[in-house]
Order: C-alpha cells, then sequence, then structure tokens
C-alpha cells in the first residue's frame, strides 16, 4: 500500500505544473488526458517548462544549499546551526528531502518537455516560425535538465517520451556518455532555431542562440573532467576534443554583441532592481523572478535573502521605507578566508567589496528601530567612496565608534577575521515595501564574463599553452575589475591554468559554478579538505571553531548527489546508490 501511494505522490510530482508569470501567462496543469489544441496552450505550457527553474527546489531557494558549499563559500553565520538539508553542512543522507525534490523537479522539467515535444506538431494554429521557436526551447530546456541531472547524479534514468501512466515511471540508469551525447545534440540542434540575444533585446529571461552555445560549452567542459569523479584513466585525445568544442561553442557567443559592464556592480545592481543590462548586454541568461508575495501567482524567489548581505527585518512597520529598511537578510552564506586572501593577494578591492559585504546596517535605537547608519571594516569606507557609494543608500559619515550614519570600526578593535556574508545581491536596490523572505531578485545562469574565462581556459588546454585569444579573454575579466592584467607569453601552461582558476573564483564567487568546477579538475575533495584545520583553529575564521569546520570534511561521495531512497524504494530497477551514499 506505501509503494502504490508513493508512485501516486511521484507521478503527481513528473506531471504537475507550478505556475509562472514573466510572460503573463496564466498557470497549466498537465494530467494524463493533458492534449494541447492551440498555440497559445502550447506558449502556456512552454512557459510551465521554464517554471522548473523558479521551484522552491531549484533557483527559488533550495539549489543554493545543494551546491552552495565550496572553497570558497560556505553556510554560516554567529552561533548558527548546521542547516538539516541539502549538502552544504556536510550531513546529507540518501534520504535528503533538498534532494530528493530537487531530483523530481528536473524530472518533471524533462516530463513538460517531453510532453509538449510529442504534440506540438499536431496543434493546427501553430505558425510555423512559434513552432520552431517553441520547440528549439523545450529541446534545450530538456537537455538543460538533463545535464543538471547528470552533473550531479553521473548515471541517471533516461527518457525521451512523456510518462503519462505509473506503467513508465520506473527505469534504470543510463551511463552518462549516451546522456552526455544527447544533450550535446540537443543544445547544437535547438540553438539553430532560438532567437538571438539582440532580437530579445539582451534581455536574459528566455533562452537565446547566446545561452544554448555558452551552456553547451559548460557541458563539454564538465564532461572533459568527467574521468576524475569516475576514477577512470583520462583519454587525453577525448578530453582535448571536449575541450576544443567547449571553446568553438564559446567562442560563437563573441559573435552575438556580449559586452562586460563598465563596473562589476553595474551587473548585480541591475539584477536587485529588476533591471536587464542597462549599460552593457552582459546578462545572457537569468532565472527569472517576480512579484513580492501578494499575487496569486508563485513567482518570488530568495535571492538577497538567504544569498545575500545581512539585513534587520523590519517588513512590519510600514514608517520604515527606503534606507530606512535596506531589506531582511538571513546571511547564510558567508566567504572562506581563501576567497578573502585571494582577493587581497591581487589588490582586486573592487570585487572583493562588492562581493562579501564590507559593512554591517546598524540601528542605533537597538533592535526595531529604523537603519540609520553602517558600520565598515577598517580601511573600507574609504575605498567603498570610490566604487559604488554614489549608487547605494548613504547615512552621513560620522566618526568612527558612534551609533548612527556611516562610519568605520575603531581600528582599535579591527576584525582579524577574513569570513564575510554574500554581499552581492543586496535588497536596498528593490521597490519598496519589501516582503519579509521573498524578492523578485534574478539569479544569474550564464553571464558573458563566464564566457569569457571559459575561453580563455579552452584555449590553454587545447594548445598545451596560453594564446594571445586566452591572455585577452582573461585580461578583459582582469580590466573591468581594475586589477593587473597578465603579460602575454609570462605564463606556462600549468601557471595560467592556475590563474584561470583562481579568476573564475573572483570573478563568480557566489554563484554556484565554484562546486562543480572544482569537480571537473578533479579538486574538490582535496580543496574542502585543506581548509578543515584551519576552520578548527579559528585562524582568521571567526566562525570556524562553532561547526563549520566539519562542513569541510568531506569524502569522495560528495562528487556526486545521492540517488534519493524515495527513488530506490519504488523504482527497483535502479540497483545501487552513488559510490559512498
Amino acid at each position: 500500500m506505501k509503494s502504490i501511494k508513493t508512485t501516486i505522490i511521484l507521478l503527481a510530482a513528473l506531471l504537475s505544473l507550478g505556475s509562472c508569470d514573466f510572460l503573463d501567462k496564466e498557470p497549466t496543469s498537465a494530467t494524463s488526458d493533458t492534449y494541447l489544441k492551440t498555440e497559445t496552450e502550447a506558449a502556456s505550457f512552454l512557459n510551465g517548462i521554464y517554471a522548473i527553474l523558479t521551484q522552491q527546489s531549484y533557483y527559488g531557494g533550495n539549489y543554493f544549499y545543494l551546491v552552495g558549499g565550496d572553497d570558497l563559500e560556505h553556510f554560516g553565520g554567529a552561533n548558527r546551526a548546521p542547516l538539516n538539508g541539502g549538502l552544504i553542512c556536510n550531513n546529507a543522507t540518501s534520504s535528503d528531502s533538498y534532494v530528493a525534490s530537487f531530483w523530481y523537479t528536473l524530472y518533471a522539467g524533462v516530463n513538460r518537455a517531453n510532453i509538449l515535444l510529442s504534440q506540438i506538431e499536431d496543434i493546427k494554429d501553430m505558425k510555423p516560425a512559434n513552432l520552431k521557436r517553441y520547440t528549439a526551447e523545450a529541446r534545450f530546456l530538456r537537455a538543460f535538465y538533463y545535464f543538471n541531472l547528470v552533473e550531479c547524479w553521473g548515471d541517471v534514468p533516461f527518457y525521451t517520451d512523456p510518462v503519462l501512466d505509473v506503467k513508465n515511471l520506473q527505469r534504470a540508469v543510463t551511463p552518462r556518455t549516451e546522456i552526455y551525447d544527447f544533450i550535446c545534440k540537443e543544445m547544437e540542434e535547438s540553438a539553430e532555431d532560438l532567437p538571438t540575444a539582440s532580437s530579445l533585446n539582451y534581455e536574459p529571461g528566455r533562452v537565446s542562440k547566446s545561452a544554448a552555445w555558452g551552456i553547451l560549452a559548460r557541458v563539454y567542459m564538465f564532461r572533459a573532467g568527467e574521468f576524475h569523479r569516475m576514477k577512470v584513466a583520462e583519454n587525453k585525445a577525448e578530453t582535448k576534443k571536449y575541450f576544443t568544442e567547449a571553446g568553438k561553442f564559446a567562442k560563437m557567443v563573441m559573435t552575438q554583441g556580449h559586452k562586460l559592464a563598465p563596473k562589476y556592480w553595474d551587473y548585480f545592481i541591475d539584477q536587485c532592481a529588476d533591471r536587464y543590462n542597462t549599460t552593457a548586454p552582459e546578462s545572457i541568461w537569468e532565472a527569472e523572478f517576480a512579484g513580492n508575495g501578494k499575487g496569486t501567482m508563485a513567482t518570488e524567489g530568495r535571492v538577497g535573502n538567504i544569498i545575500g548581505i545581512q539585513g534587520p527585518d523590519l517588513s512590519e512597520n510600514s514608517a520604515f521605507v527606503g534606507k530606512k529598511d535596506p531589506g531582511y537578510g538571513y546571511a547564510f552564506f558567508w566567504s572562506t578566508p581563501k576567497l578573502y586572501e585571494l582577493y587581497t593577494s591581487n589588490n582586486d578591492i573592487n570585487r572583493m567589496n562588492w562581493s562579501i559585504a564590507p559593512f554591517k546596517y546598524t540601528q542605533s535605537l537597538g533592535k526595531g528601530g529604523a537603519v540609520d547608519g553602517r558600520e565598515f571594516e577598517v580601511g573600507k569606507l574609504a575605498e567603498v567612496k570610490g566604487q559604488y557609494w554614489d549608487e547605494s543608500f548613504q547615512y552621513g559619515e560620522t566618526e568612527p565608534g558612534a551609533t548612527i550614519g556611516d562610519r568605520e570600526k575603531d581600528p582599535k578593535k579591527a576584525s582579524k577575521f577574513y569570513d564575510r556574508c554574500c554581499g552581492k545581491w543586496r535588497r536596498e536596490y528593490e521597490a519598496d515595501k519589501k516582503n519579509r523572505n521573498l524578492t523578485a531578485i534574478n539569479f544569474p545562469i550564464l553571464r558573458y564574463s563566464d564566457v569569457l574565462l571559459m575561453i580563455a581556459e579552452c584555449e590553454n588546454e587545447i594548445n598545451a599553452a596560453p594564446t594571445d585569444l586566452a591572455y585577452d579573454c582573461i585580461n578583459e575579466v582582469r580590466e573591468r575589475a581594475g586589477i593587473k592584467v597578465i603579460d602575454k607569453g609570462s605564463m606556462n601552461t600549468e601557471d595560467f591554468r592556475q590563474a584561470i582558476k583562481d579568476e573564475r573564483a573572483m570573478e563568480l564567487c557566489f554563484e554556484m559554478t565554484r562546486r562543480f568546477d572544482l569537480i571537473r579538475w578533479g579538486e574538490y575533495v582535496q580543496n574542502m579538505n585543506a581548509l578543515v584545520q584551519r576552520a578548527q583553529s579559528g585562524e582568521n575564521w571567526n566562525l570556524g571553531p562553532n561547526n563549520v569546520h566539519t562542513y569541510f570534511n568531506i569524502s569522495e561521495a560528495y562528487n556526486y548527489f545521492p540517488i534519493p531512497a524515495l527513488e530506490l524504494s519504488v523504482n527497483k530497477l535502479i540497483k545501487d546508490n552513488n559510490p559512498g551514499w
């Protein structure tokens, strides 16, 4: 009886459709008798495939707890107990609810795409142009969801036909090589019929050719490093082939008119203010959120709330608007000393002072009073004045030791700790009045700086040395950051490889790419374990002595997610869990 009930629940999870209003469409539901009859229904159904991205189990919140633990960031906060969900605190089991939800959410996305693709050609009023575009979007999204499954779990069940009854729920796993071949083919072919980014006015809510090519480059690069976690000997010719393909598609993105925003923070201020590419078309694809929690459609996210700068909860006081209430933030995500030291060793104060918060909001009247000041770390007030000062809330400058206004800590009490909360997504740029927990801040899936660094890495790997293009790409990112460029011809293969790793860390921290970078480089476990002793000792790490050190003491099992125990209990064709689980 239990297994029958569970099977019905699983089927409902696969077939149900969440809601999505970023195209102002009504929510759609899929059942076993769903039949798409009109172009309008197909468009609405396609929105439901996109809506997977914004589910609470995905970019809507829990994804950050699943993939956010790496050598640059950790779950934390003063005296904060470990999170009982996800992999971020190194306490997961195969029964973890966040893991299971993500698994079934991805398969729901796959199934929605399969349903649309199985019916769209039979819709009689479909305009040929829309038939091509909707088909391409559905194919790409299905491939993207499969990439997430392979990236996290390795070999997984694979199907390209709709699952509309309980008979077809049981599937054995398919070797990842076969799924990779499918992903690469689908993404490459779908890109032919996707719109250009410029035709979308560089609005990144829908996939474009740029998004398809850039994500395909990411797929090939991750595939190139699979031998590390599979514990097999490297096939050097195959590795080079994958890097060559990755480089080819990443360079195709360069032809689409994308540019870096003039200042590093421009990109994130746009996201926080619900704008697109106001200074340059850097954003290529974003998980799109909207609303304030008061509407009928659940499209709000948690970016800026669970991941973002710390702020007090003043949502219940209607008198506190504007800078009096910069927005509530839990600040669950904190930098490691490794990230701090990467910034300081490169004199990278621009990305440092935006990515890891250089101040905290303060309330002179204590808890419940309006925010009326910011207390900066020593030396940071002057630095921020030369950066994004005029674009942020200001409270009037005062002397160190004051309880109101903008000031620095007393130099005698300067912090020696390098762990600080993520500052990339700041709720002060949101429209008033802010919801306590829900935001409309989008999350970056792909941006142009990532593509430039992919090209630089591929050039180095393909040619066994950095080419002029490799130097040009990494230096374009470094120039925007305001740090010293790398002289052409100054590095060998290994040195440039490390430079790329460090540059990706400084540029893309907290954007949920680091864990997978480390896995494809074969460095995830060793890089995490290397921080255990330092966290235990508390050296420059205020939160380390509490419990943070245990988060880094991971085993090889963490190169994969566990296959959910719920899936194993009902799908008898999956014989074993992933190694270590």
